[in-house]
């Protein structure tokens, strides 16, 4: 299996409030996120959201479709969202939501490995093509999402924590 470790980091000038709301309704993000074909929620969770099951189907500018399901782990309102994936990938997705004065920082990390055996047995030559699938849905993503909230998108980046573990580090401290 090929694993990938990623990090996209948003900076949006919208209160915190409206892009973690926006965010966890992950059920709405087919009306703005254009990769995201389709989300059906599995299983409602606690009355806090913890295993709430979420089936994703995206599609980034590479000829396959992704389907995924997702199990909540950790939501802490407003700071934090966990999960558990299953599916084409497995491993753990985590968002992290702060602020930087009017800024609203998003931070996405996606510690996962590819199941889907053509994918493996492709990775050692096309890892970087499936790298840039994702930074290219996620630069996506951030563009999508200030639109949404009609505001601006200050910067957005996507690191590969593998090929760059000093990134890693700096990637722990807020």
């Amino acid at each position: 299996m090929a694993d990938y470790y990623l990090q996209t980091i948003w900076r949006i000038e919208a209160p915190l409030e409206k892009v973690y709301a926006a965010v966890e309704d992950s059920l709405c993000w087919p009306q703005w996120w254009p990769s995201v074909l389709q989300v059906a929620q599995t299983a409602e969770g606690d009355e806090h959201g913890i295993n709430n099951v979420r089936r994703y189907c995206w599609r980034g500018r590479l000829p396959y479709l992704v389907l995924l399901e997702v199990c909540a782990t950790r939501i802490d309102r407003g700071v934090a969202i966990e999960g558990a994936v299953q599916g084409d990938l497995e491993g753990l997705g985590h968002w992290d939501f702060s602020h930087q004065g009017q800024l609203s920082v998003v931070r996405f990390e996606w510690h996962v490995r590819s199941t889907r055996w053509w994918m493996n047995l492709l990775a050692p030559i096309a890892r970087p093509l499936f790298i840039r699938n994702h930074e290219q849905i996620m630069a996506q993503g951030g563009q999508a999402l200030a639109g949404w909230l009609g505001a601006p998108l200050h910067s957005q980046e996507t690191i590969d924590l593998m090929a760059n573990p000093a990134c890693e580090i700096a990637a722990l401290t807020p």
